[in-house]
C-alpha cells in the first residue's frame, strides 16, 4: 500500500466500515472492526490483510465460490453466501417463473462439518425460501454426492453444497449443480459451466444491501433420511451380488462427513471387515491429525498405512472430507512396502474392471490431463472412449457416459445414479475389485501389473510450479508457445498443439489455456494454469513396452525406465519454461 506507516488509505477504511454496517453477522463485523483498528495502529500484516480481504469480490465460477473464511468481499461468510443464495434464487426465477407456487423452482441443500457450513446451508434455506423457491435443507451434515444425487432423483431445479471438500480448515466453499428444468439433459445434477456461471454471478452482483436480503423464518422442507436411504441403495446396487467378499479393508474418512454413509454401504454390501481409522473417524473441521485434508497430500494417510500394516489388511481405502473423492493404498511387493495408487492408476483400474466384470457399455471418458491408458483400454474391448477438459463439469456432461474420471482422484461409477465424483460409490468398486484380486491370489497391483502386460505400461508424472505473481503464470505460457522444446527426454517433439487455438472440430476439445506436446516415442506433456491455484501445472506422461509373458523382473525394469525417462523430461520442461 502506497499509505504512510499505519495509515489507512480512506477508501479502504469507507469500503471496510460500509460492508461492517451491512455485515449480517456480528461475529465477522466485529472481527473486521478489530482488522480495521490493527491496520490503523501499524500491527505488522493487517494493512495486507485488510486491504487482501478487500481486493475484490470472492469471483463465482464454475466451482461456484471458495475460500478463506473471514470479513470482507474476498472471503467466504454470511454476507458473501447471503448475496449468493439471493442471486441464484433470481436467476432460477428469471429462468423458471413460478415463485411462491406450486410451480417455484425445486432447491436441495446440503453442507459438510466444516465451521460455518450449517450457518451458511440455514441462512441459504431461508433466502431462497423467502425469494418464493421450494428448498429442502439437509437435517445434519452430509457427504457431497448425496446432494448430487438427490438433485437428480428428487428432479430438483439446483442443489447446493456448502463445502470446501479437501482445502486446509480455514476455507469453505459454495458448490452449485443444476438440474431439473434449469439444465440440458446431459447437464443435470452436474456443475455449472459457462453461461451459466456468468449469469448467476450478474445476479449476484445485483443484489443490494445484504441486511435488506428478505429471511424467512421456516418454510423449507427437509432432506432426511429417504434421501439417504434412496441414495444407499442406488449405490449398493452396483456391487455384484455373487462376487468375493472376502477382504480386510481399512477406511479413512479424513475427519470429513463421509464416515457414517461409507460404514453402512460396506456393511450393506457384505463387506464386513472394515477397519475405520479412529482417529479421523468423526467428523472435525480443524483435521487435527493431517496438515492437508487430501488423501493425495504427502502424510495424510500415514495413520491408515499404519493401520493397515498392523491389521494385515487387503487394500487401503481413503475418502476426502466431503467424500466425492477417493483414493486407494495397497502393498506392492515390487516395492516390498505399502503405496499409494495414482489418481490414473485407480482410474484404469475401474474402467477396466467395469468393463471385465460388469459389462459396462458406453462411452468410457476422462480429461485431457489424465492418462491415454483408459482409452485405449476401452478401444480394445470395443467401447468409445472421449477426452473431454479439465474438471467433472465436463466429464459428467459427456453424451452416453458409463465411467469417467480425472486424475485428481475423482471417479464417477454410476453416472445415473450421481452425475458426478462420488468417492463413496466408488470405495464399494475398489473393494469390490480387492476381494476378486484376492480370491485370484493377486492384489491391485497385480492387477495393474495384468493391464500392462496387455498394452505397455503408462507411467505419469506432475510437475507444479507455483508463482507469487500471477502474472508470471502467463508469461510462462507465452515463452512456451513462442519457444517450444524440439525434444523431450531424448525425442524428438513431433506435435506442438496449442490448446487455446482448438476447437471442437480440430482438437476434440473447446479452446482451453493450455499446451500440448507430443514426441516420437510417444510421451506427452500438457502444461496449463491452475484453475484454482497460483501455479503452472505440466502432466507427463510415457509409455513403456512390455511382453506379455513379462515376469516381475521385467516389470520392475521398465518401471525404472518409466522413472528415468520422466525425470529427463520434467528437466527439458523445466528449461523450456525457465524456471530453476
Amino acid at each position: 500500500m502506497s499509505a504512510a506507516p499505519g495509515a489507512v488509505p480512506a477508501e479502504l477504511a469507507e469500503r471496510a466500515l460500509a460492508w461492517q454496517a451491512d455485515d449480517p453477522d456480528p461475529r465477522t463485523a466485529a472481527e473486521l472492526g478489530s482488522l480495521l483498528e490493527a491496520a490503523r495502529s501499524g500491527e505488522e500484516g493487517a494493512l495486507d490483510e485488510l486491504a487482501d480481504a478487500f481486493s475484490g469480490p470472492l469471483q463465482f465460477g464454475t466451482a461456484g465460490l471458495r475460500g478463506a473464511m473471514g470479513p470482507g468481499p474476498f472471503r467466504m461468510n454470511l454476507a458473501v453466501v447471503s448475496r449468493a443464495a439471493r442471486g441464484l434464487a433470481d436467476h432460477l426465477i428469471g429462468r423458471l417463473g413460478g415463485a411462491g407456487t406450486d410451480e417455484a423452482p425445486l432447491v436441495v441443500i446440503g453442507h459438510d462439518a466444516r465451521h460455518n457450513s450449517r450457518a451458511f446451508a440455514e441462512a441459504s434455506a431461508a433466502i431462497m425460501t423467502a425469494a418464493g423457491l421450494r428448498v429442502r435443507l439437509s437435517d445434519r451434515q452430509c457427504p457431497t454426492p448425496l446432494v448430487a444425487f438427490a438433485t437428480r432423483h428428487l428432479e430438483a431445479d439446483a442443489g447446493v453444497v456448502v463445502t470446501a471438500s479437501h482445502n486446509p480448515p480455514a476455507d469453505n466453499g459454495y458448490k452449485v449443480y443444476l438440474g431439473g428444468r434449469a439444465s440440458e439433459v446431459d447437464g443435470r445434477g452436474v456443475q455449472i459451466v459457462p453461461p451459466a456461471d456468468a449469469e448467476i454471478a450478474a445476479r449476484i452482483a445485483a443484489v443490494g444491501a445484504v441486511r435488506d436480503i428478505p429471511r424467512a423464518a421456516s418454510g423449507w422442507g427437509e432432506l432426511g433420511e429417504d434421501v439417504r436411504e434412496a441414495y444407499l441403495d442406488a449405490i449398493c446396487a452396483l456391487p455384484l451380488p455373487d462376487a468375493p467378499r472376502d477382504v480386510r479393508i481399512v477406511h479413512t474418512s479424513m475427519h470429513g462427513v463421509g464416515h457414517e454413509t461409507a460404514m453402512a454401504a460396506f456393511s450393506r454390501v457384505g463387506f464386513t471387515e472394515v477397519h475405520p481409522v479412529a482417529k479421523q473417524a468423526d467428523p472435525d473441521p480443524d483435521f487435527p491429525t493431517v496438515s492437508f485434508p487430501n488423501p493425495e497430500e504427502p502424510g495424510a494417510i500415514d495413520l491408515a498405512l499404519e493401520l493397515a500394516r498392523t491389521v494385515e489388511a487387503d487394500v487401503v481405502i481413503a475418502n476426502d472430507p466431503d467424500a466425492d473423492r477417493c483414493a486407494a493404498a495397497a502393498f506392492d511387493p515390487h516395492l516390498g512396502d505399502w503405496r499409494m495408487l495414482r489418481g490414473d492408476e485407480l482410474g484404469v483400474l475401474l474402467g477396466a474392471h467395469l468393463i471385465a466384470a460388469h459389462d459396462y457399455r458406453g462411452v468410457f471418458a476422462n480429461s485431457v490431463v489424465s492418462s491415454r491408458w483408459l482409452s485405449r483400454i476401452a478401444e480394445a474391448a470395443g467401447r468409445e472412449a472421449a477426452t473431454t477438459l479439465t474438471g467433472f463439469k465436463w466429464i459428467a456432461r459427456t453424451p452416453g457416459i458409463v465411467f469417467g474420471y480425472e486424475e485428481a482422484i475423482g471417479y464417477c461409477v454410476l453416472p445415473d445414479v450421481v452425475r458426478d465424483k462420488d468417492g463413496l460409490s466408488t470405495a464399494l468398486v475398489v473393494a469390490e475389485m480387492a476381494a476378486m484380486a484376492k480370491a485370484e491370489g493377486r492384489t491391485l497391483i497385480g492387477m495393474l501389473d495384468a493391464l500392462a502386460r496387455q498394452g505397455g505400461l503408462y507411467a505419469t508424472e506432475q510437475l507444479s510450479v507455483r508463482v507469487e505473481d500471477l502474472a508470471l503464470l502467463g508469461e510462462m505460457m507465452t515463452r512456451l508457445r513462442r519457444r517450444p522444446p524440439t525434444a523431450l527426454g531424448g525425442s524428438e517433439v513431433g506435435e506442438v498443439r496449442d490448446l487455446a487455438e482448438g476447437s471442437v472440430e480440430t482438437t476434440g476439445l473447446p479452446p482451453t489455456d493450455g499446451m500440448l506436446l507430443a514426441t516420437a516415442d510417444d510421451a506427452r506433456v500438457i502444461v496449463r494454469p491452475s484453475g484454482t491455484e497460483p501455479k503452472l501445472k505440466c502432466y507427463l506422461e510415457v509409455i513403456e513396452a512390455v511382453e506379455p509373458d513379462a515376469d516381475d523382473a521385467a516389470l520392475g525394469a521398465a518401471r525404472a525406465a518409466a522413472a528415468r525417462h520422466l525425470a529427463a523430461i520434467v528437466e527439458d520442461v523445466r528449461e523450456a519454461l525457465g524456471v530453476s
